[in-house]
């Protein structure tokens, strides 16, 4: 830290940069974001004019900015394929990192970047941000104090109708390593095995369409896809079941003639009582021999169930929370062996999907 600030460079200033980590970090007063690198070196000059100091620089090549030796934190925010190599570099170097979900396309690369934090005594984190809603907080809070007992069943929803991203990678199978289900899917069951507190799968069995390809005015809220780019699946499904004998359905889809909408969700059941994410959050039980469903009010008043910043969006309370942890020394939010674990399951599903058998861990 120079000054009291907390020096950040972000590698990687497309949508997901833009969209969320450079606002997110903007509001952070202990940040200063010093450095900007983007392939497309338009791109980064664009971010280091709207978001750095007067004396941020930008690079087209990453290397060049890590070799900054007064950059503390490494965002970054760059396609799936390149998370692992990055990060290690970044972590090598001395700095912090932040990474972009999935932690990686696949649990191999994964647990290079694991190791490399474990080696080099930097802090490493994963941008699963929808821990950091309202919801998701007061959910984590009542299942760590027991109100719903065990929990053995849960559905992870990552379910689009009709929204496939048609920009940047996002179609391309060897940049990013699948569709709906590295992408979205991640997200739920991030949130699901966070709730449950349960990182321990024992075998999942998957399956992963690809119904849409070549189908024509498709309703679709990005436009109608290139049939000859779109090489990942438009919907995965997986059943997970744990050490514990807990079970696990996480279902995720770009593109689903399904009713049933519902993003970054979770429902659990437990021997006490459940919740979902239908509407709000609901919690739902048994007292004084009578059924009953609690709609949880989180629009007004409320506590504040993560240590930091009580206020703004889930990608700011996330970025206070990281910066945080490195200036009061503490856990991030999200540990890199947990993500890893997500990793772990999204990597079973696709191959199971491929070969038609269940895949069993360790």
């Amino acid at each position: 830290m120079v000054n009291g600030k907390v020096r950040v460079g972000i590698i990687g200033c497309g949508g997901i940069a833009n969209g969320k980590h450079l606002p997110g970090l903007k509001t952070v007063p202990e940040v200063e974001m010093v450095a900007f690198c983007d392939i497309i070196v338009e791109r980064a000059e664009a971010a280091c004019k709207a978001y750095g100091t007067a004396d941020a620089k930008f690079y087209e090549n990453y290397k060049d900015l890590l070799a900054d030796e007064s950059i503390d934190v490494v965002h970054v925010c760059t396609p799936n394929i390149s998370h692992s190599f990055i990060t290690v570099d970044a972590l090598e170097a001395g700095k912090h990192v932040m990474c972009e979900k999935p932690m990686a396309i696949n649990s191999a690369e994964a647990l290079k970047m694991l190791e490399a934090a474990k080696r080099t005594g930097k802090k490493l984190s994963i941008g699963y941000q929808n821990r950091q809603r309202p919801d998701s907080l007061y959910l984590k809070d009542i299942c760590d104090r027991g109100d719903l007992g065990e929990i053995y069943y849960a559905k992870a929803h990552a379910i689009r109708r009709r929204f496939v991203p048609t920009w940047g990678v996002f179609l391309k199978e060897e940049e990013q390593g699948g569709g709906p289900l590295i992408d979205i899917g991640t997200h739920a069951l991030d949130l699901t095995l966070w709730t449950m507190n349960n990182y321990k799968p024992k075998y999942c069995v998957g399956t992963t369409y690809h119904k849409f390809r070549y189908q024509t005015q498709t309703a679709n809220a990005c436009g109608d896809w290139n049939p000859d780019e779109f090489t990942v699946e438009d919907s995965a499904f997986g059943f997970v079941v744990m050490e514990n004998g807990a079970t696990i359905v996480l279902e995720s889809a770009w593109a689903l003639n399904s009713l049933d909408v519902r993003e970054a969700k979770t429902t659990l059941c437990g021997t006490q009582g459940g919740a979902d994410m239908v509407n709000g959050l609901r919690i739902n039980g048994v007292d004084n021999n009578r059924m009953f469903v609690k709609n949880i009010d989180l629009d007004v008043g409320g506590v504040d169930f993560y240590s930091g910043n009580a206020g703004g969006a889930p990608h700011e309370r996330e970025a206070y929370q990281w910066i945080h942890c490195i200036i009061d020394d503490t856990d991030p939010l999200v540990l890199p062996e947990q993500a890893y674990v997500v990793t772990q399951i999204l990597e079973g599903i696709y191959e199971s999907a491929k070969t038609g058998k269940a895949v069993y861990f360790n």
